[in-house]
């Protein structure tokens, strides 16, 4: 093996909510790393900027992963241009606010669509290509789908889906070779979190988005956000050779958050 190739050298990656924030951020690493990459998503012109800057192993394929059909499309062009699929990056989502008792049932049939559909489609999707290549899936879940974030019934519902059904997959399809992994992030400097740290700001008074963002993080034990790259490095590690006996995991990338217990915050001293 050379030691010189980087971590996903030769490899083929498909990636979901491709456009902005994480989904973009493991494009450009996954690209530094050797990899090509499919980048899927609703919205052409962020997909197309990105691809863009990527160079010839960078590929658009406007989709909605939640589409059997967009998603076949997907897979074609993958084949067509890169020969095949290696990794899936199961990344698309979105969050809106909501609780078990005003959610209405199209918000919430477009949280389960847009979170937990998306993973599923696209796995379904993928997986013919995976099993012949031997490859792997990670899937981008949340904190969320650990804990419950406050008027988010819907978002939390999702996120806790996505681990059981990344589960699930590892539990079906790992005797053909094919690993499955999760991502759960934390607070991550992203567009979608930037618009809730100024709606944060504004509730609270603060001076700005920054203020925010501390706010939010004043009891995470890094005491930051993390930033997309941050979390791309641990994705592109899960999906490389040097997480080849790593399936089934649920890895948190949120500077230590999950590791406070709640009630003794009162008692920290710094």
């Amino acid at each position: 093996m050379n030691a010189t190739a980087g971590w996903l050298d030769g490899q083929v990656a498909v990636i979901t909510g491709a456009g902005t924030g994480i989904g973009a951020a493991v494009a450009a690493r996954f690209v530094a790393e050797g990899a090509a990459v499919v980048l899927a998503g609703r919205r052409p012109e962020p997909l197309r900027e990105v691809a863009a800057a990527l160079g010839d192993r960078a590929m658009a394929v406007p989709a909605d992963a939640a589409a059997d059909a967009d998603m076949a499309a997907v897979v074609q062009a993958a084949a067509a241009r890169f020969g095949g699929i290696d990794i899936l990056v199961a990344n698309a989502g979105t969050a809106a606010p909501g609780t078990a008792g005003d959610v209405t049932d199209d918000a919430w049939s477009q949280h389960i669509r847009a979170n937990l559909t998306t993973c599923l489609v696209s796995a379904r999707a993928c997986l013919p290509q995976l099993v012949e290549r031997r490859g792997c899936v990670v899937v981008v879940s949340s904190i969320a789908g650990l804990f419950a974030t406050p008027e988010s019934v819907g978002y939390v519902t999702a996120k806790h889906g996505v681990i059981g059904l990344a589960r699930s997959i590892t539990r079906d399809y790992g005797p053909l070779g094919v690993r499955v992994n999760t991502v759960c992030p934390g607070w991550v400097r992203t567009p979608m979190a930037d618009e809730e740290m100024d709606q944060l700001a504004a509730q609270h008074g603060l001076p700005d988005r920054e203020a925010a963002y501390a706010l939010a993080t004043a009891q995470v034990p890094l005491r930051k956000p993390a930033e997309p790259a941050e979390v791309a490095a641990v994705v592109a590690f899960l999906a490389s050779r040097h997480a080849s006996a790593v399936s089934g995991a649920v890895l948190t990338v949120d500077c230590g958050g999950t590791a406070v217990d709640l009630p003794s915050i009162a008692f920290d001293s710094l």
